[in-house]
């Protein structure tokens, strides 16, 4: 009898790391269909470190979007330097900013029109809004909305765009369809997104691309080379 119970532990055990490996493996190796979403990106920021982008463009990677400012001051030590590689290694750019709830909109437009430049191509800014790093106070959509409208009204006639506005799950939740009105790009991982009025769709958070060490973020964007082209487009 002992020996029963021990060779069905043994047994259980060993189906539970079949599974555990198993997920795993799914996990790092999810993809969305490649003939639904053929044009691939990825977000970065300084904690990527030195990117080798020849070698990013080189991996099937179409475009990238990176992390330019944060609130009313923050600018990414590695933004100016991934925009210039990233670049000149063929992809289609555009930057992004990382809005506090603890600062009024209008001097985040200012830090964000002061730091990207808009002589060449971009694609359209995008405006990030998540609860993961931010300060603890939680604006209500009324009172987002009123920041957030301070914040897209200048950005968007510097760069003569329409912004893209960024969601995670949970902001998704609280926030969506209740503040300004703009193009989604969705944070859902490892599933397709129940909703189709987005632009871009972040399916992963721990992907890997050649050229860049560790963890990345992997995008894809809804339409082929024709939309990226036409995102892409001087203004």
């Amino acid at each position: 009898m002992k020996k029963r119970i021990v060779l069905w532990g043994l047994a259980s055990l060993a189906l539970a790391c079949a599974v555990v490996v198993g997920a795993m493996a799914y996990f790092h190796t999810y993809s969305p269909d490649r003939g639904k979403y053929p044009v691939r990106g990825i977000d970065v920021s300084h904690h990527q470190g030195q990117i080798d982008w020849r070698r990013v463009a080189a991996d099937d990677v179409a475009f990238a979007v990176i992390k330019a400012t944060e609130g009313g001051d923050h600018v990414d030590t590695a933004f100016a330097t991934n925009l210039r590689d990233a670049r000149a290694a063929g992809l289609a750019v555009g930057a992004y900013h990382f809005f506090t709830f603890c600062r009024p909109g209008a001097d985040q437009a200012k830090n964000f029109i002061s730091v990207v430049p808009n002589d060449q191509p971009l694609l359209p800014p995008v405006v990030d809004i998540e609860f993961g790093g931010n300060c603890p106070q939680r604006p209500s959509p009324e009172q987002l909305n009123a920041e957030l409208q301070a914040f897209l009204g200048p950005v968007e006639a510097a760069f003569g765009k329409t912004a893209i506005v960024y969601l995670t799950d949970e902001a998704e939740a609280t926030y969506a369809g209740r503040i300004a009105a703009r193009p989604l790009w969705l944070r859902s991982l490892l599933m397709e997104p129940d909703r189709r009025d987005w632009i871009y769709w972040q399916y992963h958070n721990r992907g890997r691309v050649d050229g860049i060490t560790g963890d990345v973020d992997l995008n894809v964007l809804q339409g082929g080379r024709e939309k990226l082209a036409e995102l892409f487009a001087a203004p």
